[in-house]
């Protein structure tokens, strides 16, 4: 991996670390948060490497609120099981009232 790669990868942990406790955020708002506006599918590469790096992972969803990483997790339902626990509602694999559970970093810091 590219040094600049795995420097984005930092970066995008240490914005993902920052999510409250039962909100989510989308991985372009990331993107977007780190000036790296078009860079989405890279902020989803560094989520599926965030295994053992205490990142909150489970967190960080499309930007229509569904869990489209949730086969990276471990166990068939774990991403939805975690952001359940939170208090945050999923059907189908959509998140309901993302407008409400949404964190824009951007926002926020």
């Amino acid at each position: 991996m590219k040094p600049e790669t795995l420097n984005f990868f930092v970066k995008v942990y240490e914005v993902a670390r920052l999510i409250p406790y039962g909100r989510v955020t989308s991985y372009g708002a990331i993107a977007r948060y780190l000036g790296a506006v078009r860079s989405a599918r890279m902020v989803g590469y560094a989520m599926n490497g965030s295994g053992g790096k205490d990142v909150p992972a489970h967190r960080v969803v499309n930007r229509k609120g569904l869990l489209t990483g949730k086969h990276h997790f471990d166990g068939t339902n774990l991403m939805q099981q975690l952001l359940e626990s939170e208090g945050i509602e999923v059907i189908d694999n959509q998140i309901q009232n993302f407008e409400k559970v949404f964190w824009d970093p951007s926002e926020a810091l």
